[in-house]
């Protein structure tokens, strides 16, 4: 993989854009808290993952893509650090960077913080996917250039093992 040097849905969900720009605030649900107080490990994933839909969204990956093409992005792996609790009310902002990109994959980055305290990142692999076949497949050359167009230096605490 190749390594370089917001939109809001029907349901109100916030969805930050890529390479390195900002999310709208979002503010913790209650609903979003578990017992312990503070935002339930699902729901930190649930904020990523439209931040992962955003990128796709910002290379030109929209609707009438995957349905006139039947491609899209799946997520095959992904890193959480959950940093710092976060209790309702708080509000959530995500800043997204595409960080590696190959022939079929992107690598993205995403930071939480809540008043400029990193509370968590997600690192995700996707392949772009042709869903009648099943398997992965090469992006177009177009959007390709954007995604290694788009690629920054990834984190230092990026590509860590766990344990």
């Amino acid at each position: 993989m190749q390594s370089a040097g917001s939109a809001t849905d029907e349901d109100d969900r916030s969805v930050p854009e890529v390479a390195g720009s900002t999310s709208p605030r979002r503010p913790v649900r209650d609903e979003w808290i578990d017992y312990n107080g503070h935002l339930s490990d699902a729901y930190y994933v649930f904020v990523f993952g439209f931040a992962t839909d955003s990128a796709m969204d910002q290379v030109g990956r929209v609707a009438d893509y995957r349905a006139r093409s039947g491609r899209s992005l799946h997520t095959v792996e992904a890193h959480v650090r959950y940093l710092r609790e976060v209790p309702s009310g708080r509000e959530l902002v995500v800043t997204s960077r595409v960080v590696g990109t190959a022939a079929k994959k992107v690598w993205l980055c995403h930071e939480m913080t809540v008043d400029g305290e990193l509370v968590a990142t997600e690192e995700v692999l996707a392949v772009h996917v042709d869903s009648e076949e099943g398997r992965g497949a090469t992006f177009p050359e177009n959007v390709r250039r954007v995604f290694d167009g788009l690629a920054e230096d990834a984190p230092e605490y990026a590509g860590r093992a766990i344990g």
